[in-house]
C-alpha cells in the first residue's frame, strides 16, 4: 500500500467504546473525498479488544509494545504508507469524517496543519474547565513566548502534516509532551504551520481519560522550558543579575532607607545571592544550550555561535581568574583591616560588606573557570 495520499492515524489503548465509531467516520471521509488512503491504529497494548475491532473494520493495526501517547504516534507516523498523516485521539472526541480543512492546506504545501478547538467550537462538558481556562490558554501562552509560535491552540490533538517533513524532525519523547516536541521542533526548524477551526465534542467513553490534569500538565511545561534555555536559565539569570548588582552597588556605601524602611547589610546580602545565582543562571544557559545543539535537539544559531567565539574557553578562565583574584585580594583586606585592630571588635557592617563582596567575587570567578572548561568539554565532537 506505500503510495498512498492519506493515512489517518489513531493513537489506541483500551478505546473498544468509541473506535468503531471512529473509523466509520475517518472511512466515510475517504469514500466521500475520493482520496487513496488508510486507517492506522497505533495499538499501545489494549486489553478490551480494540485491536480485534479495527481489523474487523478493515483498519490496518500497528503494534506498540512501548508504552505512552508519543510512543504509539511514533510508531504510528514510522509505519504510515500516506504522503500525508492527520491523526487524533480515538474517543470520538474529534470528528474523522470532517478532514477536509487538514488535506487542503496539506496540499497547499504546509508542513503542520493544527486544529484550534478554540476557534472551532468545544462543546459542552467536552473539555474541563481547568482546562479550557487555565491549562491550555497558558500553556498555548507559554509556546508562543518561548519560541515565537504564532499558533492558538498549542496542544490540540488533531492536527495534520506531512510524513517526510515531520520524520526530519527526529521526535524523541514518549509520552503527553510529544504533542508539544512536535510543535516545538517544528517551529524552531522554520516548517510551514498553519491551523485550521476543529470543533471538540465531548468524547464517548464511559471510563476516566487517559489524561492526567497536573502531571501531564507539568510535562508540557517542563519540556517547553527545557527546548528554551534562554528563557529558564538566560533571562531570569540576566534579571538576577541586574538586581543584585544594583543593590550590592548601592548598599557598600551605607544604609539606605526608602519610605522609611532601612536597606543595610543584610540586604546586600541578598543582593549578592542574587548576583550569583544569576551568574550561575547565565552559564547554564552557555552550557545547556551548547548541550542542546550537540544533540541536535536546537539548531545551531549564528548569534550564540558569535558569542561562544567571542568568549573562548581561555576567556572564560581568564576573565574567572581575574574576578576570583579580586575576590581574594578583597578578603586579604579584610583581615588586614581586621588585624589592625589586634584582631579584636570592629565595625560589623563595614567589615561585613568587604566581605560580602569578596567572597561574591570569588564564587562568580570560580563559576566562570567550571563554566569554560566544562563548556569546552561539550563542544569537543566526536570523530
Amino acid at each position: 500500500m506505500p503510495g498512498l495520499e492519506l493515512t489517518i492515524l489513531m493513537p489506541c489503548l483500551n478505546e473498544a467504546e468509541t473506535l468503531a465509531t471512529c473509523i466509520a467516520k475517518a472511512q466515510s471521509f475517504l469514500s466521500r473525498s475520493g482520496i487513496a488512503g488508510e486507517i492506522l491504529i497505533a495499538d499501545n497494548g489494549s486489553t478490551d479488544g480494540s485491536q480485534n475491532i479495527a481489523r474487523a473494520m478493515g483498519a490496518r493495526v500497528v503494534d506498540v509494545p512501548v508504552r505512552g501517547y508519543g510512543a504509539a504516534l511514533r510508531a504510528g507516523i514510522a509505519a504510515a504508507f500516506g504522503r500525508y498523516i492527520v491523526m487524533g485521539d480515538a474517543d470520538d472526541s474529534y470528528d474523522f469524517a470532517q478532514l477536509d480543512a487538514f488535506l487542503e492546506r496539506l496540499r497547499a504545501g504546509d508542513d503542520l496543519v493544527m486544529g484550534n478547538r478554540f476557534a472551532g467550537g468545544i462543546e459542552p462538558g467536552a473539555m474541563p474547565l481547568l482546562h479550557r481556562y487555565l491549562g491550555n490558554p497558558v500553556l498555548s501562552w507559554f509556546g508562543r513566548l518561548f519560541f515565537g509560535s504564532r499558533l492558538g491552540d498549542f496542544h490540540c490533538g488533531m492536527r495534520g502534516f506531512s510524513k517526510q517533513a515531520i520524520a526530519q524532525l527526529d521526535l524523541r519523547t514518549t509520552g503527553m509532551e510529544f504533542a508539544s516536541e512536535m510543535v516545538v521542533r517544528a517551529t524552531i526548524v522554520r516548517l510551514k504551520i498553519s491551523e485550521v477551526p476543529t470543533t471538540l465534542s465531548k468524547d464517548g467513553r464511559s471510563r476516566a481519560p487517559h489524561l492526567r490534569t497536573w502531571r501531564d500538565g507539568w510535562r508540557h511545561l517542563r519540556f517547553l522550558l527545557l527546548y528554551s534555555p534562554r528563557w529558564l536559565f538566560f533571562y531570569p539569570g540576566v534579571l538576577l543579575v541586574v538586581v543584585g548588582t544594583a543593590l550590592s552597588s548601592v548598599l557598600f556605601f551605607g544604609q539606605v532607607r526608602i519610605a522609611g524602611i532601612g536597606f543595610d547589610i543584610r540586604t546586600m546580602l541578598v543582593a549578592c545571592t542574587c548576583l550569583i545565582v544569576g551568574i550561575q543562571g547565565i552559564c547554564f544557559a552557555t552550557i545547556a544550550r551548547s548541550f542542546a545543539e550537540s544533540l541536535n535537539l536546537l539548531p545551531p544559531s549564528p548569534r550564540y555561535g558569535r558569542i561562544i567565539e567571542a568568549f573562548t574557553l581561555e576567556r572564560f578562565v581568564l576573565v574567572g581568574a581575574v574576578v576570583f583574584m579580586i575576590g581574594g585580594a578583597g578578603l586579604i583586606a579584610a583581615l588586614v583591616q581586621w588585624g589592625e585592630a589586634n584582631f579584636g571588635s570592629l565595625d560589623a557592617a563595614s567589615l561585613l560588606q568587604v566581605v560580602a563582596l569578596s567572597t561574591t567575587a570569588i564564587t562568580v570567578g570560580a563559576q566562570l573557570v567550571f563554566t569554560g572548561f566544562l563548556a569546552g568539554l561539550i563542544s569537543i565532537k566526536h570523530s
